[in-house]
């Protein structure tokens, strides 16, 4: 039987466990990164709130720039190989109007978890991210399937 694990704001959560469902309810402008090693079946999500690391805040895995590298030490610590691993990600709505670019933080962390990945060379998979709606999550351990649900859109599966 399936087991949903939901993962709040600034946590994470390593599965090996293939009836296992990694969880996040609500993104909004943050941002759910998935590293999953297809080979040996071991899946990881991060919620990540902001883009950059704030000096004298310890939770690494609040930033895209920390939660990226932290979340691929806890994958690699269940066991998964790093030449296996790929990612997918989804969040980063804008969720405040306005032509300011600073306020666009859904933007800035899909960016900033963009880049996080290419500096760990973590090939990125699949990708639903922007808009102006929030979204639930669903990433299955079983099969490294990221099924995305928006208000008003049907599922998507990346």
């Amino acid at each position: 039987m399936a087991r949903k694990i939901t993962v709040g704001m600034a946590e994470y959560r390593v599965s090996n466990d293939p009836e296992d469902i990694l969880c996040i309810l609500g993104l909004g402008s943050c941002i759910g990164v998935c590293l999953y090693d297809p080979m040996r079946r071991i899946g990881g999500m991060v919620h990540v709130l902001l883009p950059e690391h704030i000096p004298g805040q310890s939770n690494p895995f609040k930033f895209a720039d920390t939660a990226v590298p932290a979340l691929l030490a806890e994958v690699e610590k269940a066991g998964a190989s790093r030449r296996n691993i790929l990612a997918k990600i989804s969040g980063g709505a804008k969720m405040f109007s306005g032509a300011d670019t600073l306020f666009d933080i859904g933007k800035r962390n899909a960016d900033a978890v963009r880049e996080a990945l290419k500096t760990l060379g973590i090939p990125l998979k699949g990708e639903d991210v922007g808009g102006s709606r929030g979204r639930s999550i669903f990433f299955y351990v079983e099969d490294g399937r990221l099924e995305v649900k928006v208000l008003g859109r049907d599922v998507i599966v990346i």
